[in-house]
């Protein structure tokens, strides 16, 4: 698949996510949600900011072959792209995780994986690499509640071959579609299964296991209601985002996996069908 459509599709999904409205806790077009530090336009700009970065991994991907020189220039090519986005938004980090997911996703496309399936288990090879090249330093945040909580985060996440993106999000997507649903709910809904399940380290940052639960309960409750497109799913909805915005529980791991997941669904794969699940034939690594 092309650099630049690869480079133009994440992007395209980093501003889905961002423009999806009304998310729980989360940026969206009525305003910053759990934030203080950042709105729409500030994650509009930081997403144009990524372009290219992800055409400069994904051209990396096609000229490397897999292994350790891979890895660590898509490392060196993520620091770059971390900067750019630092520089757009002002030292703001709006997107660090889903330069971490989409970056791994599109180096492993344009390497040759051919359905969603392959192109996971490739982003988990090279997450498995070491990259020598890390910056030593303070650890992040995400890091932080890694060894705090023993819970995988990012990392951990694309390790295990993104499973709340393939076995999670991707399916109550398109199951929400075949229920006749918008694709605004269908969105919405894909998030919040995701949310229900993700031990999401940024909320885990903010609010700890209480907080987690308080994201996670809530949003199976949402679903358990109908979801979004339902008229008691919707309030409870609004109910669990008035309720997040109070705590200051922003669930962005949950949002950084649905841009990845609307990623993957944007995509124009040779052959696809669209269903909720793709029967895997091979893969090239």
């Amino acid at each position: 698949m092309r650099a630049d459509v690869l480079a133009d599709t994440a992007v395209r999904a980093l501003r889905a996510e961002a423009l999806l409205s009304p998310k729980p806790g989360l940026v969206d077009a009525r305003g910053s949600g759990a934030h203080d530090d950042m709105d729409l336009p500030l994650l509009l700009a930081s997403a144009e900011a990524l372009r290219p970065t992800f055409r400069a991994v994904a051209d990396t991907a096609k000229r490397l072959v897999f292994g350790a020189e891979l890895r660590e220039e898509l490392g060196r090519l993520g620091r770059a792209g971390d900067q750019a986005m630092s520089r757009a938004t002002g030292e703001v980090n709006t997107h660090r995780g889903a330069l971490w997911a989409l970056g791994l996703l599109v180096a492993a496309i344009a390497g040759g994986a051919g359905d969603e399936r392959c192109a996971a288990g490739g982003a988990a090879g090279l997450a498995a690499l070491p990259d020598q090249w890390i910056p030593a330093g303070q650890a992040s945040h995400g890091e932080l509640v890694r060894r705090r909580y023993g819970t995988g985060g990012a990392r951990g996440e694309a390790e295990d071959a993104f499973p709340h993106v393939i076995e999670v999000a991707l399916p109550r997507l398109r199951r929400a579609r075949a229920d006749g649903r918008s694709e605004e709910v269908a969105r919405l809904d894909a998030l919040l299964a995701v949310m229900s399940l993700l031990n999401d380290t940024c909320v885990l940052h903010r609010g700890g296991r209480a907080g987690l639960r308080v994201v996670q309960l809530g949003a199976s409750h949402v679903l358990a209601e109908g979801g979004a497109g339902t008229d008691r799913g919707r309030s409870a909805l609004l109910e669990l985002d008035h309720r997040l915005r109070g705590l200051r529980l922003s669930p962005g791991g949950s949002g950084d996996l649905l841009a990845a997941a609307l990623f993957l669904d944007m995509l124009p794969w040779p052959g696809r069908r669209l269903r909720a699940e793709l029967e895997v034939t091979a893969c090239r690594r």
